[in-house]
């Protein structure tokens, strides 16, 4: 097999720059594509959807503009050093607004928590609920300081490519106790259940149960009170707008409309893919920002793995489904914050129904996104975007969508109608759903989870899919499925591992 790359006019040092594909054009994809041109690749996008994001694809529908994932912006330096390594200031480009609170949390029993990187608000707050939780949260947040030195300053960048890797890091983990759960490790310090609801939490915002993850995940409340929760105006579209213009701006391209059927392999290294229309396209370098268990599963032919098998990938447990219900509305609900979590009646029971008993119930939690909060710009003139997700079981449960999502969706408006947006029944003026299901069948994910592996202790670090893939040369993982893991911090930061693992260009010349 002999694949001829498209000739190019670019060069590195007096030579034709080297070519590098990049699979998928969510977050970590671009991310992985900007990093890849700086460092004098010539970058082509592959992205099967219409137009780029992955996760982070806007949805559009009379007059409403919905961010359909990814909506909490933290660490902006990670953006921000993009920008730089284009020669570009990232605020000239994109408008990081500062939510204040960063969440407002409603527990079942209609009690509010505003939540912010303000210890002293937080804790007048604690004193509310439990006073004798005020102190156990200052210690819990300087536990959560020392785990994000630890597991985001010093490891979220690095590589776990080897046993020895892993090995390393072992004294710190178990100092940190990263053994116990989220959950295990909040419980240590506060002991009313409101408040350690609220502490616990953050893993369901990337696919983890708070029962079960790794305590690592309590760096997130200080990551929160260092860089606080942003919105980007525009929606998190205009941060994909933004790095893909970062990407043309160094030569590099993105193909819509293009699917991704397969990655070629040459003696045990990638040399290019071949699209779902027959194409082949040439590559030195190929970087899959696709699902990683679908990556291995259907992008690279089963005979050419030794370590991620399709008996491990369906052994390996996966995070959580997600159903997501976008509505605008004709009105607007000032009250409503920029987020809100509205936690349901059950707490440890449903999140086990979810990831363990793994079945749809009645109840539920909800993370609600109302963006106008911010950006009235998002919906016609006085009306209001909104989404409601609801983390549920993924199709390991059997559940069938096609008959589940209106109810489970008529559920939900009853219970937002009856609490924080009154009326809402007779107020919607456009409505999109989207299930486990789509995300299987839209986003090529595995067992259409929302967020790839689950990332519990055994999945976690050297034990997830390697940034540098095991099984062939030439090929790097990036995203949710790879390290560090899920949430934007976490896939942008997979592409910040690929400087450590991919050759210079130069190289390659």
């Amino acid at each position: 097999m002999t694949l001829e790359a498209p000739k190019v006019t670019e060069t590195l040092s007096g030579q034709a720059r080297p070519h590098a594909l990049v699979i998928g054009s969510g977050f970590g994809g671009l991310a992985a594509a900007v990093r890849l041109g700086a460092r004098g690749y010539r970058v082509t996008v592959l992205e099967r959807l219409d137009a780029p994001g992955g996760r982070a694809y806007v949805h559009r529908q009379d007059g409403f503009a919905f961010d359909a994932g990814p909506t909490i912006i933290t660490a902006p330096f990670l953006l921000e050093e993009l920008w730089s390594l284009c020669g570009r200031r990232f605020a000239d480009d994109v408008e990081l607004k500062l939510m204040d609170p960063f969440y407002r949390i409603r527990f079942d029993d209609g009690r509010t928590f505003d939540y912010n990187g303000d210890p002293e608000a937080v804790k007048a707050q604690i004193a509310a609920f439990a006073p004798h939780d005020v102190e156990g949260y200052d210690r819990f947040m300087k536990m959560s300081e020392a785990v994000f030195k630890v597991g985001f300053e010093d490891l979220a960048h690095v590589p776990f490519s080897s046993w020895t890797d892993m090995a390393r890091i072992v004294p710190d983990m178990t100092r940190l106790e990263s053994y116990r759960s989220v959950y295990g490790m909040v419980s240590k310090y506060v002991k009313d259940h409101h408040i350690r609801q609220l502490l616990s939490f953050h893993p369901l915002l990337i696919g983890g149960n708070p029962f079960s993850v790794t305590s690592i995940y309590v760096l997130i409340s200080f990551l929160e009170r260092k860089w606080g929760v942003h919105s980007a105006m525009g929606g998190t579209g205009a941060l994909v707008k933004g790095l893909v213009s970062l990407i043309e701006g160094q030569g590099g391209s993105i193909r819509c409309d293009t699917e991704v059927a397969e990655i070629l392999v040459e003696d045990r290294r990638a040399v290019g893919v071949r699209l779902a229309s027959g194409e082949e396209i040439a590559a030195r370098v190929v970087v899959s920002n696709a699902d990683a268990a679908t990556t291995y599963h259907k992008l690279l032919p089963g005979h050419k793995r030794r370590h991620w098998t399709d008996r491990r990938l369906a052994r390996a447990k996966y995070s959580n489904g997600l159903f997501v219900w976008y509505f605008g509305t004709k009105r607007r609900y000032p009250d409503v914050k920029h987020h809100t979590i509205l936690m349901g009646p059950r707490y440890r029971g449903l999140i086990q129904d979810i990831f363990k008993r793994q079945r749809l119930t009645e109840d539920f939690s909800l993370y609600l996104h109302r963006p106008t909060a911010t950006d009235p710009s998002l919906a016609p003139e006085g009306c209001d975007t909104f989404y409601a997700l609801s983390p549920v079981p993924h199709l390991g449960s059997g559940t069938d969508w096609a008959s589940a999502a209106e109810p489970y969706r008529a559920r939900i408006a009853r219970y937002l109608s009856e609490t924080v947006l009154p009326g809402l029944e007779g107020q919607i003026a456009t409505s999109l759903i989207t299930t486990p299901q789509d995300f299987k069948d839209r986003l090529h994910s595995y067992q259409g989870a929302g967020f790839s592996l689950e990332p519990i202790l055994s999945q976690s670090a050297w034990f997830r899919p390697h940034n540098k893939s095991e099984e062939v040369d030439g090929l790097y993982l990036v995203g949710a499925g790879t390290h560090p893991g899920a949430g934007v911090p976490g896939v942008i930061s997979s592409a910040r591992v690929l400087d450590r693992v991919v050759p210079d260009a130069s190289i390659h010349v």
